[in-house]
């Protein structure tokens, strides 16, 4: 016999024997299984491995938030692997947010969520929606004081039409932000601005807000209702539809509401003097005309307000924040205090308004005059402020009071 047929006899009666052989007979050998299990081991074990090498980084330290918003960048170190393979995933959010547990919840227990985690989501909306006093050097055809009298306009239209606080401060926060992602805006476009940044927010707030018509006849024929359209458009585009700000007015409603607290179940219904609530918004009002009141955050501004009219210890109660956290915004407001204290506190009657909801509407007063009376009160303390009596070109319309 050849050597080739001996193969190939030979390969053809491998399969047969094969066959004949029991079902034990085919299980792996006890040597190849002891392998398998090994090689388990030992790919468990090199997992392991690739688990503490990515975990071998630790944050260490965040700094302060900076003007852009969103969450303060981290400085990352190499630090040696001490912890299982079970880590616990929330060290790395401690650190994230470290900056926003710098003071314990002043929020009560709530039956209808975890209080903690409310007052952390808070916290994270003010730092995502940032404002900067310095927008006007985007823009150089526009002077501080023009940002002054729009504002204004907008407190008396809302006055007008019995538009809520929050909707004017909604409309404030869009037009800050708007202008900070704008350049050269020319200032025959501020009123357009600030009437379409008050048409988003009443849409937003508003159970029955008004038409698009109303909104262009209060500008007496500067703007139509195609251009305010057109204009909504481009500024929800620019501030990428993010549109709910945690407005200075909403921080006071918190404020008040929690150093006036004593019943848990009824904690969102207004429990403080309406009163006590308008003398401080009015304030506020005053404050925010001034562009250099965004140096400070909402928090702050509404903290500091608070405390011009009770005391430290109410402030810590109701915002968690001490004194050195407002003292420089305090020494700020101290000359708006001065000239907001001479104005008599007045609740106005709305139709249509229920009279719990009185303090929440908007009301405007001769605030020009009262800035300009800040101003020329600290103009020996801060050289070159601008005063907001000439309207540098602006196009401002007649009151609307006037109006048939």
């Amino acid at each position: 016999m050849s050597r080739r047929s001996s193969r190939l006899q030979a390969k053809q009666q491998q399969p047969l024997s094969c066959q004949e052989e029991s079902p034990q007979e085919l299980q792996a050998p006890e040597h190849l299984q002891t392998r398998k299990r090994r090689t388990a081991e030992e790919i468990k074990k090199r997992e392991d491995g690739k688990v503490a090498k990515k975990h071998q980084y630790e944050i260490k330290s965040c700094w302060p938030p900076t003007i852009t918003g969103g969450i303060s960048p981290c400085i990352i170190i190499e630090t040696p692997h001490k912890e299982s393979v079970t880590t616990d995933f929330s060290r790395f959010k401690k650190y994230r947010f470290r900056n926003l547990f710098i003071n314990p919840s002043p929020l009560p227990e709530l039956n209808w969520g975890n209080s903690k985690d409310v007052w952390l989501n808070i916290l994270k909306k003010e730092n995502r929606y940032a404002h900067c006093k310095h927008f006007t050097s985007l823009h150089s055809s526009l002077q501080p004081h023009m940002r002054s009298i729009l504002l204004d306009w907008l407190l008396e239209v809302c006055e007008v039409y019995a538009l809520h606080r929050e909707t004017f401060y909604l409309a404030q926060d869009f037009f800050d932000r708007f202008m900070l992602t704008q350049k050269n805006i020319n200032k025959s476009m501020l009123q357009l601005i600030g009437i379409t940044s008050l048409f988003i927010a009443s849409k937003l707030e508003e159970i029955y807000a008004p038409k698009i018509q109303e909104f262009a006849y209060v500008t007496d024929g500067a703007c139509s209702e195609d251009d305010i359209v057109r204009m909504e458009l481009i500024m929800l585009k620019a501030l990428k539809w993010e549109l709910c700000p945690v407005t200075i007015v909403s921080w006071l409603n918190l404020y008040l509401q929690v150093d006036a607290l004593k019943d848990v179940p009824k904690v969102l219904l207004p429990q403080y003097s309406q009163e006590k609530f308008i003398q401080i918004a009015q304030l506020l009002d005053l404050c925010i005309l001034d562009v250099n009141s965004l140096d400070f955050q909402y928090r702050t501004l509404a903290a500091a307000a608070l405390c011009h009219y009770t005391s430290i210890e109410v402030v810590k109660k109701a915002s968690g924040l001490d004194w050195d956290s407002i003292s420089e915004c305090v020494e700020w407001m101290v000359p708006f205090v001065s000239v907001a204290k001479k104005v008599p506190v007045k609740l106005k009657n709305f139709k249509k308004v229920a009279a719990e909801d009185r303090h929440n509407i908007q009301t405007h007063t001769n605030y020009l005059d009262m800035l300009e009376e800040v101003n020329s009160g600290v103009a020996s303390t801060v050289p070159g402020q601008l005063s907001p009596v000439s309207t540098g070109g602006i196009i401002t319309p007649p009151k609307s009071t006037e109006k048939k």
